[in-house]
């Protein structure tokens, strides 16, 4: 594979809901087409030769909407095991049940990471309430991905749709977490605006923290975080697209003509994320 995309979101699954958000997502990133379904993601990645990491979110508690079961995650990593790799979630405010789920899920199901959304699943990341399913997570030695900064959902809505940025602000949630669990690996999802720098000064300091840069076509990525993805973070920074938000063949292509050193690409576009995968 030529690269991992290590944030892509799997289409729902048939027969459930689609998430109260998504249409004001589909409006922000400007999607007007029908949704697509596993067979044109499969299709996508392939013509590419990408691997993606998929995954749902469960935000249950906070939002009423109905998961995608991290059963439907691995039977369809199961389909398509050369071009597909699972991450499960876990809706953490259900406490000790959301600890088992992601024991079942990597243990039972093959699924390889964790993925979390503290702005979506209303928590903050240091919040002690929370240790046991961290806990839990460095003990399988599982990599967690979260989401970091500013969120589309909720954008340009009453109140933000009742979504509270705080809870992904890097310091002093993701640096408490990391700093309690440091055999925990834990990704920043997206460029953590407007909060970059907090966001790289953790990841300079903190040997289990990495940042993927989702959600953002590459050349509106903050500079400074870019300059640092060529430079003293290229061991530290991931290749992820948002998908089906962001199309991972626009992200490789703007990549592609980004001002970066010729060495880090090969990291970002891969390397990295193989390394924490265990690929």
């Amino acid at each position: 594979m030529k690269a991992i995309d290590i944030h892509a979101h799997i289409p729902r699954m048939p027969g459930i809901p689609e998430y109260g958000i998504e249409p004001g997502l589909r409006r922000m990133f400007r999607m007007n087409d029908e949704p697509d379904d596993v067979a044109k993601m499969v299709e996508t990645y392939r013509a590419i030769d990408t691997m993606a990491v998929i995954f749902s979110v469960d935000a249950e508690t906070e939002t009423g909407d109905l998961p995608d079961p991290n059963d439907y995650v691995a039977e369809t990593v199961a389909a398509h095991p050369d071009v597909l790799l699972g991450f499960a979630s876990v809706d953490p405010r259900k406490g000790q049940a959301a600890v088992e789920e992601l024991e079942r899920a990597v243990t039972e199901l093959g699924l390889k990471g964790l993925k979390l959304h503290p702005i979506h699943q209303a928590f903050f990341p240091d919040d002690p309430e929370f240790t046991p399913l961290f806990a839990k997570a460095e003990e399988l030695g599982i990599p967690v991905l979260m989401h970091s900064g500013y969120a589309a959902a909720g954008a340009n809505t009453p109140g933000g749709g009742g979504f509270e940025l705080a809870y992904s602000r890097p310091i002093p949630g993701f640096d408490s977490l990391a700093a309690r669990h440091p055999g925990l690996t834990i990704i920043m999802a997206h460029p953590a605006w407007p909060w970059i720098q907090e966001q790289i000064a953790i990841t300079l300091h903190k040997p289990n923290v990495f940042i993927d840069l989702s959600g953002w076509a590459p050349k509106y990525i903050p500079k400074e975080l870019m300059a640092e993805a060529g430079g003293r973070l290229r061991k530290k920074v991931l290749f992820g697209s948002d998908y089906p938000y962001i199309s991972p063949v626009t992200w490789m292509e703007q990549f592609d003509e980004l001002d970066i050193r010729d060495e880090a690409r090969p990291l970002i576009l891969h390397d990295n994320a193989a390394g924490i995968l265990g690929l």
